[in-house]
């Protein structure tokens, strides 16, 4: 019984896997945004350990946030980056979701308010996510 259990479960993974590896075959992404994501990445990950850490945000928030950099952390990726664009692009996929999440629950002014960057930066990264430095966002 457990077997079929494991084996389902090893098959949906896989199968959502590769579904993510056409996906991204698919929609490669630009080598500018990807040079931008790469200019800022400081700044994001600093802005995920401050939200993080805000109290004042939702736990569940907070649980993904974590959960993200603890992903981020992780040696073993769904693609692995040495393999060129795609590579980084998976972790860029998962850190754009996570950041739209976080802006619906808590707003577009908590993610402002903890961005350590410059505010070029900031729009930077709305373009990146795809929100609107304006507005709630996609």
């Amino acid at each position: 019984m457990w077997w079929d259990i494991a084996l389902g479960v090893g098959a949906a993974l896989l199968a959502g896997w590769l579904l993510l590896i056409v996906a991204l075959l698919v929609v490669r992404p630009e080598a500018g945004l990807l040079r931008e994501a790469l200019r800022i990445l400081p700044d994001l990950l600093r802005l995920l350990r401050r939200l993080a850490a805000d109290e004042s945000l939702p736990r569940g928030v907070r649980i993904r946030l974590g959960l993200l950099m603890l992903y981020l952390a992780m040696p073993i990726d769904l693609i692995p980056d040495f393999i060129p664009v795609l590579g980084y692009a998976d972790d860029a996929i998962i850190v754009t979701a996570v950041l739209r999440g976080v802006v619906r629950r808590a707003g577009l002014e908590a993610v402002r308010g903890h961005w350590p960057g410059t505010p070029a930066g900031f729009d930077a990264l709305c373009r990146l996510t795809g929100l609107s430095p304006s507005g709630p966002g996609a």
